[in-house]
């Protein structure tokens, strides 16, 4: 059964090879793609890509599983873990959530002025390199589906 990733916020979808990670470029996480949001101080709320159940929620990451056991991780931005101070979180550990539910609020310029990417990788967890099915690259909206895993 196929599950449908769906764009956790707006920006340029590009494939995981252009993040500036090398854990991210090497798909060792699993696969998917990354978003590159906007040039804005504008605050930006990523939201669900699949409806399930977080499972692991830091101001910088969320692991959400769905019912069917994907497991999908958001990281925003690169080198961002440990500056609490650069995002609101919206939700909670253990909480459910519908696709679109609220998860994160960052200015991707704030990340950009301490010379970090403000790039949003998402991935289905434990999958092999290149799994992705039908990647979108270009511009994305919230809630358009971005790949399938």
């Amino acid at each position: 059964m196929s599950t449908q990733i769906l764009a956790p916020l707006d920006g340029r979808a590009m494939p995981l090879s252009e993040v500036p990670d090398p854990v991210f470029a090497a798909e060792m996480v699993g696969s998917g793609v990354a978003i590159e949001p906007a040039d804005t101080d504008e605050q930006i709320t990523v939201v669900a890509p699949i409806a399930g159940a977080i499972v692991k929620l830091h101001p910088h990451a969320a692991v959400i599983v769905s019912d069917e056991g994907v497991g999908v991780l958001l990281h925003v931005g690169i080198d961002t873990v440990g500056k609490p101070d650069l995002f609101a979180v919206q939700a909670a550990e253990g909480d459910r959530v519908n696709v679109g539910d609220p998860l994160v609020t960052f200015s991707p310029n704030a990340i950009r002025r301490l010379g970090l990417s403000a790039s949003v990788p998402v991935v289905v967890m434990d999958t092999a390199p290149g799994s992705a099915q039908h990647p979108v690259t270009g511009e994305v909206t919230t809630g358009a589906v971005l790949f399938s895993a």
